[in-house]
């Protein structure tokens, strides 16, 4: 069935799973998870676990995965991170899906994840498919308009080439950033790439953020400043 969407925005069951009422129960879990992952559980095995114990849906379980950490994660992350400041004159690499899709959620009134380490997430699922969102332009504008402000010395996107549509988005991608020089790559993974370079990467992905030399909260610094009447919830309570 085609993707017929035209919005980035909350699931029809985010209602219930993530109503003030279930806010307590949701911290609680995230906090059990992320003790859990102190003590070396393996993800899929803590989650289920704490999945479990909550008797959490398929998406609070997905919000708790994806906002967990372990201590030394935490405190590693925290390390290795760099303010919007410091990005003035630096070369920055970009995450791009990851960084696009939370910023279309937060436009569309999605449910926007703030983690242990301070990262927004967002819940969206691509499953290999870019679908361009009514949220997509004016969320390239915002980022635009940030790193405007900021100054990196060159924005490099980095893209995966096997989601559909990859191509397509580059060219908007370029297009948005005409001013700023924005480049655009499609490659066949970009998180290797972005774990091993020396340029400080704008990314939320837990995998890169452990292996990155420098990062910046980039989609937490859009949404939080930029976007009104974020839908944002915050499990490190």
């Amino acid at each position: 069935m085609p993707d017929q969407r035209i919005h980035r925005g909350p699931n029809p069951e985010d209602a219930n799973d993530f109503a003030p009422a279930a806010l307590q129960k949701l911290a609680r879990a995230h906090a059990d998870f992320s003790w859990l992952l102190s003590r070396d559980y393996a993800r899929r095995s803590g989650i289920k676990l704490v999945g479990d114990r909550y008797s959490l849906t398929a998406r609070q379980r997905t919000a708790v995965l994806r906002c967990g950490c372990s201590d030394a994660q935490k405190f590693d992350r925290h390390r290795r991170e760099v303010s919007i400041a410091d990005i003035a004159g630096q070369p920055l690499w970009i995450d791009g899906f990851n960084l696009l899709t939370t910023v279309e959620a937060a436009l569309a009134g999605g449910v926007i994840l703030e983690g242990r380490d301070g990262c927004l997430r967002d819940l969206a699922s691509m499953n290999g498919h870019f679908k361009h969102v009514e949220e997509t332009l004016p969320a390239l504008k915002l980022i635009a308009e940030g790193l405007k402000q900021s100054g990196p010395h060159e924005t490099h996107w980095l893209l995966d080439r096997p989601v559909s549509n990859s191509g397509r988005l580059a060219e908007l991608i370029r297009e948005a950033g005409k001013e700023q020089g924005w480049q655009a790559e499609l490659v066949p993974d970009p998180d290797p790439l972005l774990a091993s370079t020396d340029r400080v990467v704008a990314t939320a992905d837990s995998a890169v953020l452990d292996a990155c030399a420098r990062w910046i909260n980039l989609a937490g610094e859009i949404v939080l400043n930029h976007v009104q009447h974020v839908w944002l919830i915050h499990l490190n309570q």
